[in-house]
């Protein structure tokens, strides 16, 4: 009877690959000849890489020979065993590039260890590399490699630490490689493509301590065979696409130290089983759809040094057991609907960075927190917290940042922050506090920012707050201080941002506010401010956002000194009592966008500019005779009543006229738009009846033979009057293809040449633009890989890409710092990144927008040995006028990170998620030169 043994069509590659990696001629005592084999394949793979500084040792040369054996044992890299063989190759960070295909493994029976990290090796990783049957660590990580995981490399059955990460790998994980690769005792394969689920066959991984399989696009569940590995120390699933619980087993491992599971759709509660581990120092939640409340057993977590639950959904009290994590130094629980009490933490003096803002808690601050001296960062601002701030509070000679705003704290700041010497900002606006500033406050010489604005102050404004001169953001406004404006608020020189409004001050204004030469906000309305305008202020020629000095009893002329604030935007001199005529110079003020004279004394004309022409006539009602070309008020030249009549007859006959044209008009324009939404309606619905028979931009399975030949026809062979747009892959064409759809079309370039274009970057950018899904990211309707040609098509946008938003004057108004910031904190949010290699691109968008043009110039020139600094205000969008107060902490913040995210050195950049969380916890916590002198090389040294 015949016996038939069926294998497997998947097993089968490796199987051969086994046999063949096995020749009988290959023994532990190796001949000469194998030697020389060794040395030959390492020849014949440097010959096929660029030339690289750290070969130069590879040669034969007569001190490599002996008695005509040659040996590669003394070349860098290359170690040996007692016999002459080579055990290992060990050439991490040593500028290799090329590919592997050359390197011939089968040559090198005994190699035992090899590392290639962090070169610029690329191509697909060889199938003959599991030929090396006793390999035991393998280390191809931050490279370009791409292309999937070979099955040959399941012969590595003696494999104990595995490491691809921060490649381009993709595909599934194959379970083989689980079966044969028992003795794992590492495994990292984060920063790839990998797809599909976590086999559960990696129950077998016994041995295992180490499992990184972040920044991926793995789906589908945590197999709850991972409760099993018991050896686990550190498992990081970051950055994927799982979903389903947190397995309640992996409360098994009781040697983990750390868990990430952060930027996934995990969902589900947080299972109690999590209080079992222990060891665990890091528990990184962030960013997933976690629900319910927090287990009382997390207080079980005594070595914890990290907790981070932001942005997931959970809501209820903290455990009251939390109070025991007394190894607690970062805590972030911000973005959540936490209410009740806030536990007892900082029993262990280790709690450095606390966020807790945007939630609802309740209660009291904790009792704890006053002797908390650990603290560096602390947020818990947006909540309903109760707490008499001369109580909560003690003295923390470490902290940098605090915001407790909008809650409900009362009682008197005590003196005692005053010693609090490395304080940079400290916020404690909208809440309830009394009683008087304290001048101990004036002792805070890093202070930059100082909120107590929405509170009940009494008292006058310490003079010694002048001695804050690192000052760039005071807001006091709405209290009830008296007083004069101190002369001494002049001293603040790098003072950005000034509101003293809604108080009770008195007394005339400082001329001294004219020395603080950085001022771009000012706002001193509705006190009791008395005497003049000083000419002074129009030495604030950065004043750009407001100056507001409205519901005073100023009086006097207004100097002519105030039209050199050429930059100012909005100017409020209303309810006051001044008198004489508005200064014709002010019509060199260019950028006014908003004026408000009412209700003060003024008479003559109004100046001859745009802002005033066009300012409604409530910006000059109520004055003594303003007159001008506005309507509604009188025309300067109106002598004689007869004139007047005819004038007024003119008047008369116009007012009759225009609204019947403006009717006529509307009817016209209303006719129009119904008639072409009609026609349009059509064509969609004949458009959706084509689609529903034929889909023409099918992604990945597009042969691209009739959208091909439209595009082509439509485009006139891709004429150039079609362009609307050329980047560094390919030109932009508009294209109204005959079924009524309008896309853009990106025709890549042929490479030098007359290659055909790069597919791997044609692969990237359809495999990031089917998967990224927001608002601010153009979408990908289908591609074609043609013989003529290959392109990308997509959703046609009116008004272009960012590219082109950005290098249109028009659109670049529209994206102001503030809205340029928000847009960089919403992609560090939103888009899924792998960590140290596309966070990368992430620098690079975010400078892009900073700058309002590509930055390659840029990166080219930073890494240059020779590079001259250059000044951060010469490098952002000149079309803007230089951010002020806050906004341009945030940019500097920005620019800095994007620095970061391009550092030449894969491994020295944040992660992504690192990026975001820095973005979401406050900015910056260093101090810095002011604005208009910092410089890059400065940025680039911060560590962030």
């Amino acid at each position: 009877m015949a016996i038939h043994t069926s294998l497997s069509p998947a097993f089968l590659p490796v199987l051969l690959s086994f046999i063949f990696s096995h020749p009988t001629s290959f023994t532990a005592a190796a001949p000469p000849s194998s030697l020389l084999s060794e040395a030959e394949a390492l020849l014949k793979w440097k010959a096929s890489l660029s030339p690289a500084q750290s070969l130069l040792s590879w040669s034969l040369t007569a001190s490599n020979a002996t008695t005509n054996t040659i040996s590669p044992c003394n070349w860098s890299g290359i170690s040996c065993n007692s016999l002459g063989s080579v055990t290992e190759i060990s050439l991490p960070t040593a500028g290799l590039q090329g590919r592997l295909d050359s390197l011939s493994f089968l040559s090198f029976p005994n190699l035992l260890h090899l590392n290639l990290s962090s070169n610029t090796l690329t191509g697909n990783i060889p199938t003959h590399i599991g030929t090396l049957y006793k390999l035991t660590s393998l280390d191809l990580s931050t490279n370009n490699l791409y292309g999937i995981l070979p099955l040959s490399m399941a012969n590595l059955s003696h494999i104990s630490e595995l490491n691809i990460s921060s490649n381009e790998i993709s595909g599934k994980l194959d379970p083989i490689f689980f079966t044969n690769w028992t003795k794992l005792i590492s495994f990292q394969l984060q920063n790839n493509q990998f797809t599909g689920n976590i086999p559960s066959e990696i129950r077998l991984l016994t041995n295992l301590q180490i499992l990184n399989l972040g920044g991926n696009k793995i789906n589908g569940s945590i197999p709850w065979e991972i409760g099993n590995l018991v050896n686990l120390n550190e498992i990081v699933l970051s950055y994927n696409n799982l979903t389903g619980p947190i397995p309640p087993p992996l409360g098994n491992l009781s040697s983990l130290t750390i868990l990430n599971l952060y930027s996934n759709q995990i969902y589900g509660s947080i299972p109690p089983e999590i209080g079992n581990l222990v060891n665990l120092k890091e528990l990184d939640l962030y960013n997933n759809l976690v629900t319910g409340s927090v287990p009382s057993t997390l207080g079980n977590l005594t070595k914890l040094t990290f907790l981070s639950l932001i942005d997931c959904q959970l809501s209820g009290s903290l455990p009251q057991e939390m109070m025991n994590m007394t190894n607690l130094s970062e805590l972030y629980l911000h973005g959540n609907n936490f209410s009740g009490d806030l536990p007892q933490l900082c029993h262990g003096g280790s709690l450095k960075r606390f966020t807790a803002f945007d939630n609802h808690f309740t209660g009291e601050i904790p009792k704890s927190f006053r002797n908390c001296t650990s603290l560096t960062r602390a947020r818990l601002n947006g909540n309903q917290l109760v707490a008499n701030v001369s109580e909560a509070f003690g003295v923390y000679p470490h902290l940098i940042f605090m915001d407790i705003s909008d809650n409900m704290l009362f009682g008197e700041l005590l003196p005692n922050w005053g010693e609090c010497k490395n304080l940079t900002k400290l916020q404690f606006s909208g809440n309830m506090i009394s009683g008087r500033i304290p001048p101990e406050i004036g002792q805070l010489r890093q202070l930059e920012v100082l909120g107590l604005s929405s509170n009940r102050l009494v008292g006058e404004i310490p003079k010694e707050l002048g001695k804050l001169t690192s000052l760039f953001n005071l807001t006091l406004n709405d209290n009830q201080l008296s007083g004069q404006v101190p002369e001494e608020i002049g001293k603040l020189s790098n003072l950005e941002f000034l509101d003293l409004s809604m108080n009770h001050l008195s007394g005339p204004i400082p001329p001294q506010l004219g020395d603080c030469s950085k001022l771009h906000y000012l706002k001193l309305s509705e006190n009791v401010l008395n005497g003049s305008i000083p000419f002074q202020i129009g030495n604030l020629v950065y004043l750009q956002g407001l100056l507001d000095l409205s519901h005073n009893s100023l009086n006097g002329h207004i100097s002519p000194q105030l039209a050199k604030l050429i930059r100012l935007e909005k100017l409020n001199l209303s309810h006051n009592m001044l008198s004489g005529s508005i200064p014709p110079s002010f019509e060199g003020m260019f950028s006014l966008q908003s004026i408000d004279f009412s209700y003060n004394a003024l008479e003559g004309p109004i100046p001859n500019s745009k802002s005033f022409q066009k300012a409604p006539i409530e910006a000059f009602i109520k004055n003594k005779g303003l007159c001008g070309e506005v309507q509604g008020l009188r025309p300067c030249n109106a002598s004689s009543t007869g004139h007047a009549d005819v004038k007024k007859g003119h008047r008369v006959v116009f007012l009759v006229i225009l609204p019947l044209l403006v009717t006529s008009f509307l009817l016209f324009v209303i006719v129009g738009i119904s008639f072409i939404c009609y026609q349009r309606r059509r064509n969609i619905e004949k458009g959706i009846l084509v689609r529903s028979n034929e889909n023409p931009f099918s992604i990945w399975n597009y042969d691209g033979i009739a959208v091909f030949e439209d595009i082509v026809e439509v485009t006139e062979g891709f004429d150039d009057k079609y362009c609307i747009g050329t980047g560094g892959c390919g030109k932009v064409y508009k294209a109204n293809l005959p079924m009524g759809e309008v896309v853009a079309v990106k025709k890549l370039h042929p490479l030098e040449g007359g290659d055909h274009f790069d597919q791997r970057s044609f692969r990237n950018e359809i495999r990031a633009l089917t998967e990224i899904r927001h608002r601010n990211i153009v979408k990908l309707y289908g591609f074609c890989s043609h013989a003529r040609c290959s392109f990308l098509v997509y959703q046609y946008m009116e008004r272009g890409s960012l590219a082109s938003i950005l290098s249109n004057d028009e659109g670049t108004a529209q994206l102001d710092w503030t809205l340029r910031v928000k847009i960089i904190k919403e992609l560090a949010y939103t888009i899924r990144v792998t960590e140290k290699c596309d966070v990368y691109s992430f620098g690079v968008v975010a400078l892009e927008v900073m700058m309002g043009r590509h930055p390659g110039e840029l990166i080219s020139s930073l890494s240059s040995p020779n590079r001259e600094d250059i000044l951060l205000k010469d490098l952002l969008d000149k079309r803007l006028s230089d951010p002020m107060a806050e906004v341009a902490r945030e940019v500097v913040f920005v620019v800095s990170m994007a620095l970061a995210c391009i550092r030449l050195d894969p491994n020295s950049r944040p992660t992504m998620h690192r990026v975001a969380q820095e973005l979401s916890v406050g900015g910056p916590s260093f101090s810095l030169e002011p604005f208009h002198a910092l410089t890059l090389r400065q940025l680039m040294d911060l560590k962030v």
